[in-house]
């Protein structure tokens, strides 16, 4: 099993948006970044852990536990013009981005980006790198175990 870290805007697709979706599971659209789309297409597999993380908020943090749900397929949005994720040199023969299918498995306090940078055995996270922008980042086993301990339900 693997273990990612998944970052979405609260405005766009928050924790609580994911538990009141039907089925509880979400399409993971609009990842526009070739390293995040190999992630999805090469490594992710159903079952495999993720941490829902909000990002572009107030305050920023992991705020729920989630799953992958579905294998790597094309991401709808980029052939639809009216979507800000359009790319118009995407076809349907040769689709360049994908997405999974995320289920919710529950939501936590708020681990915030603060709590996380003042913890010294999180301090290999990606997400905590200087310059790490990628909105998908792998979770090593040990950090997902850290991260379990510390992340409460509500």
């Amino acid at each position: 099993m693997n273990y990612w870290l998944m970052k979405s805007e609260p405005s766009e697709c928050s924790i609580d948006d994911l538990a009141q979706a039907n089925g509880q599971t979400v399409p993971w659209i609009g990842v526009r970044n070739y390293q995040s789309r190999n992630f999805m297409r090469d490594q992710m597999r159903v079952g495999d852990g993720v941490l829902f993380y909000h990002s572009s908020c107030p305050e920023p943090g992991i705020a729920g536990l989630a799953s992958i749900a579905s294998g790597a397929y094309p991401d709808a949005t980029q052939f639809d013009p009216q979507s800000p994720y359009f790319d118009a040199k995407a076809t349907r023969e040769a689709p360049r981005w994908l997405n999974v299918d995320v289920r919710f498995v529950r939501k936590t306090q708020l681990l915030s980006l603060a709590a996380l940078r003042a913890d010294e055995a999180l301090c290999s996270l990606r997400v905590l790198q200087p310059g790490s922008r990628l909105s998908i980042t792998p979770v090593s086993p040990e950090e997902w175990r850290l991260l379990e301990d510390r992340l409460k339900p509500t």
